[in-house]
């Protein structure tokens, strides 16, 4: 519908629509594929560039063509004028013959000599004559510095609107925290009224500086969330919120366990099962300990041959945990941090994520 639409428009509507059109589209995804290093797009960009290139070259003939035909319908035009000046002049002296045969000049001069010395005519009398000045056309070459300089416009104001306005792309922006207010708690969580929630401990971890404290400043949050999990215990479940925020290199989750299992208790735990990558550590003045352990990595087979494993062991992780106060009564807040690389920050990295965090928890009064 829309190709009829445009073919139904006059030669010189159409023509100069389609090059606007051609050339603001062929730049933007020349320059959106050099960004992004997409040769698909480059090439389709090329296209959209010839395409107004072949109509540009359409117009400018159209115009020569123009310029070619019209002075001589001028000249036409001034002969015309000329014979019908001459037989005003003649009277009824004109003849006709020699006039058809266009022999203008002769017939002048014979009607001159019949007629015999005229008046001459004074200023404001008789008809004034004809005269005919040939339209000036637009150079053709002209045309095509214009339009070359018009798309260079174009392709400067698309190359510099990105640095001067203010970009809305949401891909630039870090990952919020999805809020979560209206969710009801699970009932663990009204056994412990002490207990933060998912989106307070989200809150906490997805700072400004979290990638700087990191190592790697020049990184945004890709993805962040946070739930209101909880965890089975003798006698019942009890509370575990966690929250999660991914970057490019890293993944940091932190999670909150309301227990009555110490960090002294887990310490001795891990070094009775032979746990040899374990150290312990103050922050904040409560105990904590570090620990490695391999995540889990799941795996969806759709082919249905059984070939894979549905759960994998994943690359290691580092976890950090410490004390929900400082007389490590139970419970413990645990931050953990991982890469698909397998590559880990230092420990020390860790403790500065605790000693900036753990303080802008809430802390909820039992």
């Amino acid at each position: 519908m829309l190709g009829f639409l445009i073919r139904r428009l006059p030669f010189w509507v159409r023509e100069p629509l389609l090059i606007v059109i051609g050339s603001v589209l062929g730049i933007r995804i020349l320059y959106l594929a050099v960004q992004e290093h997409e040769r698909l797009a480059a090439g389709l960009g090329v296209v959209f560039l010839v395409f107004t290139a072949v109509r540009v070259h359409s117009v400018v003939q159209a115009l020569r063509a123009r310029r070619n035909t019209d002075p001589a319908a001028s000249a036409d035009g001034v002969a015309v004028d000329a014979a019908a000046s001459l037989r005003s002049e003649a009277g009824p002296h004109t003849d006709p013959a020699v006039s058809a045969d266009g022999l203008a000049v002769d017939a002048a001069a014979g009607l001159r000599s019949e007629a015999g010395p005229q008046p001459r005519p004074q200023y404001g009398s008789g008809p004034r004559p004809v005269t005919a000045t040939a339209r000036k056309e637009p150079n053709a070459w002209a045309q095509g510095v214009a339009a070359v300089a018009v798309f260079g416009a174009i392709a400067a104001a698309l190359f510099l609107l990105p640095r001067v306005m203010p970009s809305d792309d949401s891909a630039s922006r870090p990952a919020s925290c999805s809020s979560r207010e209206h969710e009801e708690l699970p009932r663990a969580y009204q056994a412990e009224p002490g207990a933060v929630t998912g989106q307070e401990l989200c809150e906490a971890l997805n700072r400004p500086d979290l990638a700087q404290l990191l190592g790697t400043p020049g990184e945004t949050a890709t993805a962040a969330s946070g739930s209101d999990n909880t965890a089975p215990l003798s006698g019942g479940r009890v509370a575990q919120p966690e929250a999660e925020v991914r970057f490019d290199t890293y993944t940091v989750k932190i999670s909150a366990t309301y227990d009555e299992l110490s960090v002294a208790q887990y310490v001795k735990l891990k070094e009775t099962v032979g746990e040899k990558d374990i150290k312990t550590v103050q922050v904040l003045g409560r105990p904590g300990a570090f620990s490695s352990d391999h995540t889990l990595k799941l795996t969806i087979d759709l082919s249905g041959d059984g070939s894979a494993a549905p759960v994998d062991q994943g690359p290691l992780a580092r976890t950090l945990s410490v004390a929900l106060d400082r007389t490590d009564r139970g419970g413990s807040y645990d931050i953990t941090v991982w890469s698909e690389s397998g590559a880990l920050p230092d420990d020390a990295v860790l403790r500065d994520i605790a000693e900036k965090i753990l303080p802008t928890i809430p802390e909820r009064s039992a």
